[in-house]
């Protein structure tokens, strides 16, 4: 199993619109093959900083789940309201 960690500040007034769209990856996340669960944090400090935690099977259903056209083109849109690029780490025990 692994888990991808992906951090993203948003600018503060497209809040709404980086939920949706965070909502939206996150059913069609879970449609594919090797999901298992995921979950949306905001920090307590900052609420426009955000850390989503997905856990797959294996590397390579994160790795399809990545270079799908879909998750791609649903990942333009966030860019276009976060601050800076999405960090993302992959992990595993």
């Amino acid at each position: 199993m692994i888990k991808v960690m992906m951090e993203r500040s948003i600018k503060g007034k497209n809040v709404g619109e980086i939920v949706r769209l965070l909502r939206l990856l996150r059913v069609k996340a879970m449609q594919q093959p090797g999901y298992i669960s995921g979950e949306t944090l905001h920090a307590v400090d900052d609420p426009n900083y955000y850390l989503v935690i997905s856990a797959w099977e294996r590397l390579a259903d994160w790795q399809a789940w990545f270079a799908n056209p879909e998750r791609q083109q649903l990942q333009t849109e966030l860019d276009a309201v976060l601050e800076q690029p999405t960090r993302l780490r992959i992990f595993t025990y």
